[in-house]
C-alpha cells in the first residue's frame, strides 16, 4: 500500500513538472502573420515546453481581448486610443507597451506599373479618392484601383494618420483582411496599389514605390514618412511565461534574427545599467 501510494505521488509530480503551459495572444495581423508565429517555434524550440494560440486578426482585437480577459497579451501595429486606456482605468487596469520591434508601412503597385515613386501627398491624394487615374500621378492612363486594410486593422489608422492626414478613405478603396491578401490583389491587378507591412513589400508580382523619394528600407527608417512601432501589450507588467516569453523576444540575439528575417526591424536592446 505504501509503495502504490509513493508511486502515484511520484507520477502526479511528474505531471505537474512536465505540464505544458499555454499563451493566448491576439490582436494584429502585421505581427501576428509571420513574426509572432516564427517567434513562438523558436521560443519552443529552445525548450520552453510552451503552447501557443495566436488570433491575428486586427490591432483592435488586442485591447478588446485584453478587456475581455481572453488572451495573455496582445499585438498592435499602433499605439492605444485614449478611448482604450479610458476603458482600462474603468476597470482599475493598466494597458503597458511593449515594442516588439520597428515596420515601414510600404505602399505596393504592380511590378509592370510604370510608377515606381510617388510624393506623400500622390498618396493621400490616391487613397482619399482625389486622384483617381495612374495619369494624374505620371503613368499610362488607366483607373486607380486602391487596396486598404480593413477598420479593425492598426495599420489602416496608422496609415490614415501618416499618410492622409486623418483625412477619410475614399468611397472606391476596397478593403482587405490582411497584408498578404492586398499584396496578392496587388500583384493580379496592373492598375492596383495598397500599402502593407515591411515584412510583405517583397513578394512576386509588386514593387515598393518610393514616398517623397526614399524607399522604405530598413536603413530608411528614421527617414521614412510611413516608419511606426510595433507593440506587445499587457495588462500592467507581464508576469510568469507571458513575461519570459516577451522578454526573449525584446533581448535575445535569436528573436532579432527572426524579426529581422522576417522582414521587420529588431527594437532596440534595453542599455545596460
Amino acid at each position: 500500500m505504501k509503495l502504490k501510494t509513493i508511486t502515484s505521488v511520484f507520477a502526479a509530480l511528474t505531471v505537474v513538472a512536465t505540464a505544458q503551459t499555454k499563451l493566448v495572444i491576439k490582436g494584429s495581423d502585421t505581427l501576428g502573420a509571420k513574426m509572432v508565429p516564427q517567434l513562438s517555434e523558436a521560443y519552443k524550440a529552445a525548450g520552453n515546453n510552451v503552447e501557443f494560440e495566436i488570433a491575428a486578426e486586427g490591432s483592435s482585437t488586442c485591447f478588446a481581448s485584453l478587456l475581455a480577459g481572453t488572451a495573455d497579451f496582445g499585438m498592435s501595429s499602433r499605439g492605444i486610443k485614449s478611448s482604450e486606456k479610458d476603458a482600462f482605468a474603468a476597470k482599475g487596469q493598466e494597458a503597458v507597451a511593449h515594442i516588439a520591434g520597428v515596420d515601414m508601412i510600404a505602399v505596393i503597385v504592380n511590378e509592370a506599373n510604370g510608377v515606381k515613386a510617388l510624393t506623400k501627398a500622390q498618396v493621400a491624394g490616391i487613397f482619399t479618392g482625389k486622384i483617381t487615374d495612374w495619369s494624374q500621378v505620371g503613368g499610362k492612363a488607366g483607373a486607380i484601383k486602391a487596396y486598404t486594410r480593413n477598420t479593425s486593422s492598426g495599420t489602416y489608422k496608422t496609415f490614415q494618420k501618416l499618410a492622409m492626414n486623418k483625412v477619410d478613405y475614399g468611397k472606391n478603396t476596397q478593403k482587405m483582411a490582411g497584408n498578404e491578401q492586398i499584396a496578392e490583389a496587388v500583384s493580379s491587378d496592373v492598375n492596383g496599389i495598397g500599402y502593407v507591412g515591411l515584412a510583405y513589400a517583397e513578394r512576386d508580382g509588386v514593387s515598393a514605390a518610393t514616398v517623397d523619394g526614399i524607399a522604405p528600407k530598413p536603413e530608411n527608417q528614421a527617414s521614412y514618412s510611413l516608419s511606426r512601432n510595433l507593440y506587445f501589450y499587457t495588462i500592467g507588467q507581464p508576469t510568469g511565461e507571458a513575461k519570459k516569453f516577451i522578454d526573449w523576444s525584446l533581448t535575445s540575439d535569436e528573436a532579432a534574427k527572426i524579426v529581422t528575417k522576417v522582414g521587420f526591424i529588431a527594437p532596440a536592446k534595453p542599455k545596460a545599467k
